[in-house]
């Protein structure tokens, strides 16, 4: 049987299929919804594995079909078996674009450079682009695309009345990577902004329960990254350094296998604060460059 975890208040029109796709970086499995009854939307197919498209196939009724299939965002975890669960169902894929598309021009050039790229699904190129604010209906139901670049530069969130579906940038159980250049800390946090302006019952993550205190944990996701900063800083203030030893000296009990992520968001924070003239390095920014606070210039 697809594994479903989910209140059973929530939506009687909404079913949830975990893939089997367990990790420090998926939690328990990334979290393919089912919207509807009928002719039904599925927003993140998930990453290429054939048992999970046969259970997400499984979990429709006698006489269901799925008419879209929506993806948050280009990495595989979330978008891989888009192509396959089109085929299998003549349903057209949905995203705001490919794994490039939201970028901005600074990140875009880093990327040019060859930085980053940790799970993008390079090949994923959905039929229809979705912009901010554009509505995907069926019957019964409707989902308005939400803009919310910072994960990814293309990540889209959806409103389903007052259910959100938050992919990576929302999650109850862990913080979002933030990975220069696909990943962008300033949109980051002026999306968490966005999406704490809006009221929500319950935000449905791509990995995970459902957050079902919105307000409370975009409250705390946005404190995190404003602490995190302040503890950047204050590295800074005292010496030098590289993301790399920012990690060392800021994360304390942190296991080894997620030192690397830890970097990447603490790079993430760090091309933030160059972006705003707070911090700055003598070569061009990359994971490898050192950063000093802008008032702290050598002689």
């Amino acid at each position: 049987m697809p594994r479903q975890d989910m209140p059973a208040d929530l939506n009687p029109d909404l079913r949830l299929v975990r893939a089997p796709n367990p990790s420090a970086m998926t939690e328990q499995g990334t979290n393919t919804w089912i919207v509807g009854r009928g002719a039904v939307a599925v927003i993140d197919p998930g990453p290429a594995d054939g048992a999970h498209l046969a259970a997400i196939l499984a979990a429709l009724g006698r006489g269901e079909r799925v008419s879209h299939i929506l993806v948050t965002h280009a990495h595989a975890d979330h978008s891989a078996l888009a192509p396959a669960l089109a085929q299998a169902t003549g349903a057209p894929v949905l995203a705001f674009g490919t794994a490039r598309d939201g970028m901005t021009p600074a990140m875009a050039k880093m990327a040019d450079g060859g930085t980053g790229g940790e799970g993008l699904d390079h090949g994923f190129r959905p039929d229809i682009r979705l912009s901010d604010g554009q509505t995907v209906a069926g019957a019964g139901w409707a989902l308005t695309a939400i803009h919310t670049p910072g994960h990814l530069g293309g990540h889209l969130c959806f409103r389903w009345g007052m259910l959100g579906f938050s992919g990576d940038h929302v999650m109850a159980w862990s913080t979002s990577l933030v990975s220069p250049p696909e990943g962008d800390m300033g949109d980051y946090r002026r999306s968490l902004a966005r999406l704490a302006s809006q009221p929500w019952s319950t935000l449905l993550p791509g990995h995970g329960a459902p957050v079902t205190d919105p307000a409370a944990r975009l409250a705390e996701l946005a404190a995190h990254r404003s602490r995190r900063e302040r503890e950047i800083l204050a590295a800074l203030h005292a010496a030098p350094a590289t993301p790399a030893r920012l990690v060392k000296t800021i994360y304390t009990g942190l296991p080894a296998g997620l030192l690397g992520a830890a970097e990447r968001n603490v790079f993430a924070h760090l091309l933030d604060l160059a972006q705003r003239n707070i911090v700055e390095s003598d070569a061009a920014p990359s994971p490898a460059a050192e950063f000093r606070l802008v008032h702290a210039k050598r002689p």
